[in-house]
C-alpha cells in the first residue's frame, strides 16, 4: 500500500501546485475496504470550497483512471483549520498582522510567547509582544505557530 500511497501523495500534489496552492498534509486512514484520504490544503490566498471541490474531483478523477484504489474511498479536501499548526514558512505571509502563539529554541530552551506577525523578510518573522517589544525570529527557531482567533 506505500507505493500507492506515494503515488496519490505525488498526483495530489501536481494537482493541488497546479491549481495555485500547496499541500500541507496529508492522511491516510481507514481499512483496505475502506480507506479515508484527507489532504490539507493552503496557499498564499484563501482556499474556498470550490477550490476544494475542484481539487478533489480531479484528485479523484485520476486516482479512478490510473485504478489506484479498487475498494470504495473517501477524499477529503480542506484547509488546515486554524487548530492546525503551520508548518510552513510560506502559510505566515496571509497571516500578517495577527496574533500568534509561539513556541520557539533559544539555546538548548524551549520558550513562548504571544505576539502579533509584524513582517517577514526570507528567513526571519518579526513579532510584537505585548504591544511594545519585538522579536525576530528565524523560522528554522519555531518549534509551534498557531495563529489565535481574535473574537473582537
Amino acid at each position: 500500500m506505500k507505493i500507492i500511497e506515494e503515488k496519490i501523495s505525488q498526483i495530489s500534489s501536481e494537482i493541488i501546485e497546479k491549481s495555485g496552492f500547496f499541500v500541507v498534509d496529508l492522511v491516510f486512514r481507514g481499512t483496505e475496504s475502506k480507506r479515508v484520504i484527507e489532504i490539507f490544503v493552503d496557499g498564499e490566498t484563501n482556499l474556498s470550497a470550490d477550490h476544494c471541490a475542484k481539487i478533489s474531483r480531479e484528485i479523484i478523477s485520476e486516482i479512478e483512471r490510473l485504478k489506484l484504489i479498487e475498494a470504495p474511498f473517501r477524499l477529503d479536501v480542506s484547509s488546515p483549520g486554524v487548530e492546525r499548526p503551520l508548518k510552513f514558512l510560506k502559510q505566515f505571509h496571509k497571516h500578517v498582522n495577527r496574533n500568534f502563539e509561539i513556541t520557539y529554541r533559544q539555546a538548548l530552551e524551549e520558550k513562548k510567547f504571544i505576539g502579533r506577525l509584524l513582517s517577514i523578510q526570507d528567513n526571519y518573522l518579526n513579532f510584537l509582544i505585548n504591544n511594545k517589544d519585538e522579536i525576530t525570529l528565524s523560522f528554522d527557531d519555531i518549534i509551534q505557530a498557531k495563529v489565535l482567533i481574535s473574537f473582537s
